[in-house]
């Protein structure tokens, strides 16, 4: 099972404390990784490309589609609250039903999280992106604009990409590199230093990172 295609569903736990041997305290967040089920096999000649489809959490089969019941009931597994894919150039190393879990980590140091971030709502440009704005002074009457957006009568347009006003949040973003201090099999969790994006029960995807080298992440013989 190589390191650079693997990738689980799984959820945000909370966050918390974490104290090494040596007494320092860490802030970590608390993954529930898994326990996932692989639920279809994705192929280059039926599909179009190699993934392989895993559910995670159980579903009450009443609030289950006719559709998917079959679906999953052709993989020989009970309805599940998420689907996710994971590329993978050869799924034939995988079964229909195999149960993927946070074991799979335990040799891991590094990890790439991606998930939802909590969404803001429509928000300014100070909040959005961090613009200092005007003077609170009595009568400047610019203390949270974004100031001048366009030019004159050349090019008498906005450019594409000016940042702006907008909603803010609830969006893909992925953390890297975050370090797994601790590997909790027994009950499916990973411990991470730092945060990680989305609210506490959101789902997340959780890969070996891809920007560190074999021997960063303490394989052997690399």
């Amino acid at each position: 099972m190589s390191m650079d295609t693997l990738m689980l569903l799984g959820k945000k736990v909370g966050q918390s404390t974490f104290f090494e041997d040596s007494g320092r305290a860490m802030h970590v967040t608390i993954l529930q990784v898994g326990p996932c089920v692989v639920i279809q096999k994705k192929t280059n000649e039926i599909d179009g490309y190699s993934a392989l489809q895993l559910g995670l959490d159980e579903r009450k089969e009443k609030r289950t589609s006719k559709p998917l019941q079959g679906h999953f009931k052709k993989a020989g597994a009970t309805p599940k609250q998420f689907l996710g894919e994971m590329l993978i150039t050869n799924p034939d190393q995988y079964q229909v039903g195999q149960l993927l879990t946070v074991e799979n980590f335990k040799d891991v140091i590094f990890v790439d999280v991606a998930g939802i971030s909590k969404g803001k709502g429509f928000q300014g440009v100070v909040r959005r992106h961090g613009f200092r704005g005007g003077r609170n002074s009595h009568g400047s009457m610019f203390h949270r604009a974004p100031g001048g957006i366009g030019a004159s009568s050349d090019p008498s347009r906005v450019f594409p990409g000016t940042r702006m006003p907008g909603r803010m949040g609830n969006q893909k973003t992925t953390i890297l590199n975050c370090r797994v201090l601790k590997v909790d099999i027994d009950n499916h969790l990973l411990f991470v230093k730092g945060p990680v994006p989305g609210a506490n029960q959101g789902l997340v995807w959780i890969r070996p990172s891809i920007k560190k080298t074999p021997k960063e992440q303490g394989v052997k013989n690399a």
